[in-house]
């Protein structure tokens, strides 16, 4: 194992590392922008860097800093958490070059899961469930006008690169083809450097279903159940529950078999999430691999038992995974994380940077937050405007929305404006509580467009 990590990340997540290292006795190095010279994480750390300004990349995405960082504080390894550089095989690279641990998957591995296009074809090659798409990157119009009409409206144009929504749109009628196709790759272009796009049928009022993955040098691939991430906003997760209400118990062992399959054919190593499309019909489909920690891999500890972090840091010190003996997993109870964000849901979820003026945070049996947040704390306008992490377990789903139901009315913050009251909203609808949540949800069922 390890002697010193450094996190080269921020907030909460950056909080979870260090509080997993700390319980493996491992050493932490924090780095920080001046922004957050602060914060807690960087309080917690047992050493600190300042490795630049505020803006992000004037600091957490200069990768020459954060691994002149690690040499200079004598850390072994980097833990990218999520965001910022997680995804970024070149940085991975220089972790490797300068006989540093990256605490993630390979440069190798990264580059052919990030090109979306490319891995829509390893997946068909290895038997994974696949949308019916174009075959790689469409480069014109007239390309995409002719998938579109063999394959059939709508379509949706996807950036090859990147995540997040970003250069992503829904094609309903052919007269808008040319200009969605021409502002996703626009917008790709803008957000990831790659203006990359390819098509694919789009499944009609889908749910959203992942299946995070384990992999290690020993040639052990295991699934850990799925996360139902299907509430989302503009292709942005606001909450996510564990199991999926939606899955039987066949279609939840295909999915983690298939999971499994893509880990194989990737020669993937270390922790991911393997995310799939399920229509009405009960069929799934690839959509995309996330080669890094997820923000909601809470709810999966919760119904497992298990401690993805931790898992990820015995992987890279070429530990094998250590919770084999619970394979294969079966969902204990029922979990559900809120993402608790400085955002007015009145006003378009416009980011409310500012000072927090009350803090307080909900409490008792299966509630847990994950915050770096305390009473006085500012909340940046340069970085996510994600404030806390709450979340809940119950015996089942009803026992696990009532608890969310209580823990939301305890969780107070006052300062700035939160989705504390959006997340209310939702378990208080009918349709959320019978689980017949799609992707479209907010906008048909809360009347946003």
């Amino acid at each position: 194992m390890f002697n010193k990590v450094l996190i080269a990340n921020r907030g909460e997540v950056a909080l979870r590392i260090m509080r997993a290292c700390k319980e493996l006795g491992i050493k932490t190095v924090a780095v920080y922008s001046t922004e957050d010279a602060d914060t807690y994480p960087v309080q917690y750390a047992d050493e600190k860097v300042c490795i630049g300004p505020a803006q992000a990349n004037k600091s957490y995405l200069v990768m020459s800093s954060i691994i002149a960082a690690a040499i200079n504080t004598g850390a072994q390894a980097i833990h990218p958490g999520y965001g910022f550089l997680a995804e970024n095989s070149d940085f991975a690279r220089a972790c490797a070059d300068n006989n540093l641990v990256f605490i993630g998957p390979s440069p190798e591995c990264i580059d052919a899961m990030g090109n979306k296009a490319a891995a829509r074809e390893t997946m068909k090659a290895c038997g994974v469930p696949t949308v019916p798409g174009s075959d790689g990157v469409v480069e014109t119009v007239e390309e995409a006008r002719a998938f579109a009409e063999k394959a059939g409206y709508p379509v949706l144009v996807k950036a090859s690169a990147g995540g997040g929504g970003k250069g992503m749109r829904e094609v309903h009628d052919p007269e808008d083809l040319e200009a969605q196709f021409l502002a996703a790759k626009n917008e790709a272009q803008a957000a990831f450097g790659n203006g990359d796009v390819y098509l694919e049928k789009l499944v009609l009022r889908p749910r959203h279903v992942e299946v995070q993955v384990l992999a290690d040098k020993h040639g052990n691939r295991i699934s850990l159940c799925e996360r139902d991430c299907s509430l989302q906003r503009r292709h942005q997760k606001l909450l996510e529950e564990a199991p999926s209400p939606a899955l039987t118990d066949e279609i939840r062992r295909a999915m983690g078999v298939a999971a499994v399959k893509a880990v194989r054919a990737t020669g993937y190593e270390n922790a991911g999430t393997i995310e799939f499309l399920l229509d009405q019909d009960g069929n799934f489909y690839f959509m995309e691999m996330n080669t890094r920690v997820q923000v909601e891999h809470p709810v999966t500890e919760m119904i497992t038992g298990t401690d993805i972090i931790k898992e990820q840091l015995r992987i890279a010190a070429g530990e094998p995974i250590s919770c084999m003996d619970k394979v294969p997993f079966t969902p204990n109870g029922h979990a559900m994380e809120f993402r608790i964000n400085a955002e007015d849901p009145d006003m378009d979820f416009r980011p409310c940077p500012g000072n927090i003026t009350r803090f307080e945070v909900p409490a008792g049996p299966g509630v847990r937050v994950e915050t770096y947040i305390k009473e006085g704390s500012r909340i940046s306008p340069y970085y996510d405007s994600m404030v806390a992490k709450l979340i809940v377990w119950g015996n089942d789903r009803d026992e696990c929305i009532a608890r969310g139901k209580r823990a939301l009315a305890e969780f107070h913050i006052e300062g700035i404006k939160t989705t504390i009251p959006f997340h209310q909203k939702v378990l208080g609808m009918d349709a959320f509580v019978e689980g017949r949540v799609y992707t479209d949800f907010i906008e048909t069922e809360m009347g946003d467009n």
